[in-house]
């Protein structure tokens, strides 16, 4: 599984983005599709394509929000990461929508085109580790095809092997290094053989460092690495630092009701939903 969301990059990488006006612009459609206002995003994507018709991060941006307005629709974040099942994954069946798909391969299609034209570009390399991030969530999250999500998550990291290892600090590559080895490493111990002798990697320990990286270096994808350390974090029973994590997100993404709800519970099982520092609605005021 990967995720990853959905979702994405900050300033790292794109020195590979054309221009200041662009980097904002694409700044802007990822703040949007955080605070799950889609309709927006899609809009402030689709202008960014206009501008930058040969930009492989407009198509693929445009389709992690098409991924994560159907993880909302579907209620995959609490169901697949807050249900703290010992290994993330269930098999319940989802309804996915048939038009909202098609526009999501077609997003990733034109995003696959258009890196083809430059394949040993920077920002072409980065849009297609993306593409392949959000295929693999989607075929695990939704579809339930595990195998080829796995394919397309071991694609993914070996690319972002690739330019990391000419431009170390492009943060959010990261998480596709990060995702890989934390999400497989809480597999059952035969699983975890399996996949390794398939070509995966498991190393808890380095998919949490690779997370934090993107967490707190990383760019568009900055978000969603907070959201699987905190996962991480409730999942070790380290419920302060879940916390603090989701406190910082309820105050970026105002708009976005899984965080305060998530502190909520949390407040719930202490007894200390009264706490003013915890309050959700206290920690909802966006930042000014």
């Amino acid at each position: 599984m990967s995720l990853r969301t959905v979702i994405l990059l900050f300033a790292l990488s794109v020195a590979t983005v054309p221009s200041r006006a662009a980097t904002t612009l694409l700044d802007e459609g990822y703040r949007q599709m955080y605070n799950l206002q889609f309709a927006e995003a899609h809009q402030t994507f689709h202008e960014f394509q206009r501008l930058h018709p040969d930009d492989p991060m407009g198509p693929v941006s445009d389709a992690a929000a098409y991924l994560f307005s159907e993880f909302d629709r579907l209620h995959i974040l609490q169901s697949e990461f807050f249900v703290h099942d010992q290994h993330f994954i269930t098999d319940h069946k989802l309804a996915p929508d048939p038009a909202v798909k098609r526009k999501f391969e077609a997003a990733l299609e034109t995003t696959r085109g258009l890196a083809s034209a430059a394949p040993a570009g920077r920002n072409a390399l980065f849009a297609s580790i993306l593409a392949n991030g959000l295929h693999s969530d989607y075929l695990a999250l939704i579809e339930k095809r595990y195998v080829a999500s796995f394919k397309e998550m071991k694609a993914g990291r070996i690319m972002a092997e690739r330019l990391l290892a000419s431009d170390p600090q492009c943060y959010d590559a990261w998480i596709a290094v990060g995702v890989e080895n934390y999400m497989l490493s809480v597999k059952p111990a035969p699983v975890r053989w399996l996949l390794r002798m398939a070509g995966g990697e498991t190393d808890r320990a380095l998919g949490l460092e690779k997370l934090k990286l993107t967490a707190e270096k990383g760019h568009y994808l900055a978000p969603f690495a907070r959201l699987l350390l905190a996962v991480a974090a409730l999942r070790d029973k380290d419920t302060a630092r879940a916390r603090d994590i989701l406190v910082g997100l309820t105050r970026e993404y105002p708009r976005n009701p899984l965080y305060p709800l998530e502190l909520a519970r949390l407040n719930a099982l202490r007894g200390d939903a009264q706490s003013p520092a915890l309050s959700v609605g206290a920690e909802s005021e966006p930042r000014p």
